[in-house]
């Protein structure tokens, strides 16, 4: 078809038609909704407007001058060719097909847009020019490079010149030629893809090569490189000069830092009664001012490799690579801190009300610790025991609500740290677990309080300590020992100051005596050494069992009562002082486990043996009355 004689033939026919039939498809599928509302199926809808768009171009072509005839053909021909097209099942249309049960079926339309071609960028020393897209044949990225590489071919090619690029039309495209060397083809999807027409992005794109192929060849140029070179090394010898200079003005800010702080840095430590020590200030101000060198030196580095590298075209896509590993990250950091700014603002926000809320739990609890607050059934020694409790539990919830707001908390990293520390975790705590539950339920029991005298197992003392994991007991011995709650758990605990105060604690002590001293004598002698025992409760009174009648003597136990049980061992040592003097007073001898007959005479000690020396400097303690 020329320009201007209209003439139409074979496949240019087809060609036109199908361009307006899909210019008819867009103009009807803005209208293919009106269409359907009415009832009748899609297709018939589409060979409607299809006729009525046959009927105009035939109305038009009996309007037009007899010589141009020819030319009305062809637009017949192209609108039974765009009609054509709009019947073709599935072509274009989407229509719906009842499926069995009811329900439909959608069959897709190329009305639809057309998908987003990637696009790949052509570059020149690093220096991106313009993007190019691809097809699926023919990728972008392989096409970026072939212009890429035929584009460094003219550049480095001095005996073409940078202006001999011409652009060359064609019917369906623009040929980037250098002489007889074609450099790119630009097609009219290149354009429709750019928005601009053709041959305007042409002559764009031939602008852009035109400066870069110039500016490859003077940066290349032997007078640009032996001024680059002049700049490189004098950079050099400046950055060496900075970094002498630093190195010694560091060292002087270090002198002077030492000689004002010194006494001021004392000063503080004297105030704060040694809590901050001057060597740890000291230090810490040395770390910052060896960070601040730190910092200078790293700066003067990165500025000098990035004015020298940048100065030749080798290595300039290094120092802007170089740039941007230091911003990139930066970049990256500021934009997720923005990002998650919200989230940080709430997770400060639960923060705050958190902590207030557990200050209020925590005074709660100290009112029921200090009996200004009585909750019916609920002693105080529960009272801290039960805010741990609940202050676990709230952190807990805490948790759980901001657990989607902390960054990163859905990154699979995060989640697979999370479960790697649970499973630790998991492995290395059933003991901790253990200790704890223990430690609670030692609470909650009552089994023991702080101060009272315990006994576990073989372990006797006085409870001095009560954690979460172990409870601390000091003998009387003055020893200390840490008692794991879950041992505790599991075994008897005698508690000796649970009933001390209000029916008292009951201490016993036995001896043998031969059947010969009459079992009333005996007892009168033990209630004597009983009164005579400083400590010990009057009321109740003391008393005496028989335990047992064995085969040389009888055995008597005699029980005394007293509120005091860190007293025990004085109040033992006392009550056997004062049995053996009342039996040696009354010449009673107390019988021993290796009995075999009576001898020559008694086992006893007269009274006036009972201070024989030293005895005479230290009376006993049943004296001290």
């Amino acid at each position: 078809m020329t320009e201007g004689g209209g003439a139409c033939y074979g496949g240019t026919c087809l060609a036109r038609g199908a361009r307006e039939g899909a210019s008819l498809r867009r103009t009807m599928s803005r209208t293919h909704s009106d269409t359907t509302r009415s009832g009748r199926p899609r297709s018939v809808g589409w060979i409607i407007i299809a006729l009525a768009y046959m009927l105009k171009e035939g109305a038009s072509r009996t309007q037009r001058p007899p010589r141009k005839r020819r030319g009305g053909h062809a637009r017949l021909l192209s609108a039974l060719v765009a009609a054509t097209a709009l019947l073709v099942p599935g072509a274009w249309a989407q229509e719906k097909v009842a499926a069995p049960g009811g329900s439909t079926s959608s069959i897709p339309s190329d009305i639809d847009e057309a998908p987003e071609y990637a696009r790949a960028a052509v570059t020149l020393d690093g220096v991106t020019l313009f993007r190019v897209r691809g097809v699926t044949a023919y990728p972008a990225e392989q096409r970026a490079l072939t212009i890429s590489g035929r584009i460094e071919a003219l550049a480095a090619d001095r005996s073409v010149p940078a202006d001999a690029l011409l652009v060359v039309e064609a019917e369906d495209r623009s040929n980037l030629l250098a002489g007889d060397h074609l450099v790119m083809r630009i097609l009219d999807i290149d354009a429709t893809s750019e928005g601009i027409p053709r041959q305007l992005l042409a002559e764009v794109i031939h602008q852009k090569i035109v400066k870069a192929v110039a500016l490859y060849r003077k940066d290349r140029s032997a007078r640009v490189l032996v001024v680059n070179t002049a700049y490189a090394l004098g950079a050099t010898l400046i950055a060496g000069l900075l970094l002498v200079v630093l190195r010694r003005a560091f060292r002087r800010l270090e002198a002077l830092a030492e000689r004002r702080f010194k006494s001021r840095i004392e000063a503080v430590e004297l105030r704060s009664h040694q809590l901050i020590q001057a060597q740890q200030l000291r230090a810490m101000g040395y770390g910052l001012i060896k960070m601040l060198r730190v910092v200078a030196v790293l700066a003067i580095v990165y500025g000098y490799l990035n004015l020298v590298l940048g100065l030749y075209p080798w290595t300039r896509p290094l120092a802007k690579r170089l740039f941007a590993m230091v911003l990139d990250p930066l970049r990256t950091m500021g934009t997720a801190f923005l990002h998650t700014l919200p989230n940080l603002v709430f997770l400060a926000l639960l923060m705050i009300v958190i902590r207030y809320v557990l200050k209020l739990i925590r005074l709660f609890f100290a009112g029921i610790d200090q009996a200004t607050i009585t909750v019916s059934g609920f002693d105080r020694e529960w009272a801290w025991p039960t805010y741990k409790i609940v202050r676990m539990l709230v952190v807990a919830f805490a948790i759980i609500v901001a657990y989607p707001y902390i960054p990163g908390s859905e990154s699979e990293a995060f989640k697979g740290v999370s479960l790697f520390l649970g499973v630790i975790f998991s492995l290395g705590s059933s003991s901790f677990i253990a200790n704890m539950i223990a430690g609670y339920s030692m609470t909650y029991r009552r089994a023991y309080k702080v101060g009272d005298r315990i006994q576990v197992n073989d372990i006797f003392g006085d409870v001095v300590e009560m954690r979460l994991m172990v409870t601390h007991l000091r003998t009387v011995k003055n020893e200390e020992i840490v008692v794991p709650n879950s041992l505790i758990l599991n075994s008897h605990v005698i508690n000796y100051s649970t009933l001390a105060q209000s029916r008292g604690l009951i201490l016993h002590t036995t001896v043998g005596i031969g059947y010969e001293t009459s079992w009333r004598q005996v007892d009168a002698m033990l209630r004597l050494a009983a009164e005579r025992t400083p400590g010990l409760l009057t009321e109740p009174p003391p008393f005496v069992l028989q335990k047992s009648l064995g085969d040389f003597a009888v055995t008597y136990e005699l029980n005394v009562y007293c509120n005091n049980p860190q007293g025990m061992a004085q109040f033992y040592t006392a009550l056997h002082q004062n049995i053996l003097d009342a039996f040696n007073e009354y010449g009673v001898q107390i019988m021993t486990p290796a009995y075999e007959g009576d001898p020559d005479a008694p086992k006893v000690v007269p009274r006036e043996q009972w201070f024989t020396a030293p005895a005479a400097d230290s009376p006993p303690l049943s004296d001290k009355r």
